[in-house]
Parts: C-alpha cells; structure tokens; sequence
C-alpha cells in the first residue's frame, strides 16, 4: 500500500492527461491482467504515485516504470524504495524499448495517459516482436475502437492495425467517480495478446496506408477513397469490392486487398515502362 512519508500528494497536470486512480480494488484488478504472461518483465507506464505499481511490484519479477513528470518520480524515490534504479524517467514514446530488459520481450501496462494513448499503442505495435502482452486503462472510447469489429461505427484504422498482429479483449468499463481529477468520459481495461501472425502476407507499408488512407474518408466507397493510390481507371477498380466502404472489410480482407492493389500498380509500372522503351526504340529507328 502507498505510504506517505512526509511528501505531498501529486497535483494531476492536465497537459500531461493525468487522471490518477483512487480505487485500490480496481488497481489490482488492472495489476491482474498481466498474469496471462506470467515470466515476463514488466513496463508500466504512467505510474502517478503509484496506485497500481504496489500491486504490480507483488509480482515478483522485474518492473520498470517510466514517468515524464518529475513530482511523481520525486514521489515514487521517496515511498517506494524498491523501485531505485529501475525509474525511468523520460517520455515512454521516444525509449528505444529494446534496451530496456536487454533485449527480451516484456509485458506493457498502465493507467495511460488520456492524451497520448493512440501514439503509445502505435509504439507498441513498430515494437510488437517485443511486447507479446499489453494492458491497461484508457478512455472507453479508445477501447471500443480497438476491439470493434466490420460493420461497428467505432471500427477504423486502430482497430485493424492492432487487431492485425493482436488478440484484443475488453474486459470492464472505470467510471469518472474513481479518479482524481474525474475525466469527462469513462475508461475501460483492455488486454492485447500477440496472434499466431508472424507475417501479414502482404507489403506492409501499402498495408497501412491503404487502411489509413480509405479510413480517413470513410464515408466514401473504397473506389472513391483509394483513388490517390489506386487510380478510377484501372481494371481493378471495377471489382466488386470497391463499392464497399471500408469499415465493411475484416483484416483478412485488407490483407487481400493489398495484394490486389500491389499487383495492380506493378501491372500499371509494367505497362508505363515497356511504353517508355517502345517509344525509345521507335525514337531510335526513325
């Protein structure tokens, strides 16, 4: 449990989107979603004054922590003395996470911050090879956006790009009452679980930005959307498919989508450059 040895609690900075948790039952609910990876090191960012890392730290195995605000950190030295030289004090999305366990994989938890949360799971998704586990709190909103599925209003680009490379649960909704200062929305608890994908059978940068691309106009038909990669006139764009608007398409069917696409384009590449040579050699002969 927190003790206060003479410091003052932590204001809550809303520039850095802190919200600390007061309930200590729903902190070690949260602590708890990290026992599905049972032998891993642990990350929790955003620890505050440490509501949740007490119970993380009942984990016997390692944890780090990192935290941005310098009251907090001054908090933590003070009344959790175990932590000593495992603070990492910096802004968790610019670590180079593979120094931070020498390399090995970790689990990824916390109360996150409001204003960051999309940022840090798109972290943890350029460093999924090294996070086979992710949970924790962020705004209910977000949460549902990550476990929709085809066909939800909520259903977009983090979503897929997530739900690509991990199994997502939703496991309960935080009300406002619980925190301090009391956000305007509520939170829900997430974990994500790394799938059985190694690779997503695709280029995956045409991946994501056709996915980024067709979500960013999502009322629009996928023929209207992906026109900037894909042009209106290409063959392709007659299928069927096109006519669908994209938050109608699973993860599989993006997947084969970019594939389609990517042929498409090298057909078009093919087609451009044999005109280049045919006009070069008619050049060349008159």
């Amino acid at each position: 449990m927190i003790e206060n040895n003479g410091m003052g609690l932590v204001k809550p900075k809303k520039f850095l989107g802190q919200h600390f948790l007061k309930d200590l039952s729903i902190a070690k609910d949260i602590a708890d979603t990290v026992d599905v990876c049972p032998d891993l090191p642990i990350l929790e960012v955003g620890p505050g004054m440490g509501v949740l890392t007490q119970f993380i730290m009942q984990k016997s195995r390692p944890v780090k922590v990192v935290e941005l605000d310098y009251e907090s950190v001054a908090y933590l030295r003070e009344n959790y003395p175990a932590l000593e030289g495992h603070i990492i004090e910096d802004d968790f999305l610019k670590l180079h996470l593979e120094k931070l366990f020498d390399g090995k994989p970790f689990v990824l938890t916390g109360n996150y911050p409001y204003n960051i949360s999309s940022q840090i799971f798109f972290k943890m998704l350029d460093y999924k090879d090294l996070i086979p586990c992710c949970t924790g709190m962020i705004q209910k909103e977000v949460a549902e956006r990550i476990a929709a599925g085809p066909g939800s209003k909520t259903y977009g680009i983090l979503s897929i790009l997530i739900q690509a490379w991990y199994k997502v649960e939703y496991l309960f909704t935080v009300h406002e009452h619980v925190f301090n200062p009391p956000p305007k929305v509520k939170s829900a608890v997430i974990r994500m679980t790394r799938n059985e994908t190694t690779d997503l059978g695709c280029n995956e940068k045409l991946f994501k930005l056709i996915v980024k691309t067709t979500f960013n106009q999502r009322r629009k038909t996928l023929r209207n959307s992906i026109s900037s990669i894909l042009d209106k006139e290409n063959p392709l764009s007659a299928d069927p498919i096109f006519n669908k608007r994209p938050e109608q398409l699973s993860v599989p069917e993006f997947i084969e989508l970019t594939n389609r696409v990517e042929v498409a384009l090298k057909n078009k590449t093919d087609i451009v450059y044999s005109n280049d040579i045919a006009r070069k050699v008619t050049n060349k002969k008159e």
